[in-house]
């Protein structure tokens, strides 16, 4: 068994309202800032999975990406392999 290190980042789907991610942009100028925007606010779950290899890893934490961790409807989630894990490779995108 080996583990494996990895980040769900989850964000509102494009088209999906994002009230957080308007309330920051809005508030950009106030602090001098105004060559900012698009601003999308999501959160990142953080895991470690022991499995025999990285893709049965893998299915578990699509798994609880799309149960547990994002509302499929309106979040979209990445995932991502962390370095140190026995096999980094390039992040999953996931609609």
């Amino acid at each position: 068994m080996s583990e494996f290190r990895y980040a769900v980042n989850v964000l509102p789907k494009q088209g999906i309202l994002d009230p957080q991610g308007r309330a920051v942009e809005q508030s950009l100028p106030h602090l001098n800032v105004t060559s900012v925007s698009k601003v999308r606010v999501g959160r990142r779950v953080e895991l470690t999975a022991t499995a025999q290899d990285e893709a049965a890893a893998r299915a578990v934490v699509d798994g609880l990406a799309k149960e547990l961790f994002s509302n499929p409807l309106i979040e979209a989630y990445e995932i991502q392999l962390l370095e140190g894990s026995p096999s980094a490779t390039a992040p999953a995108r996931r609609p």
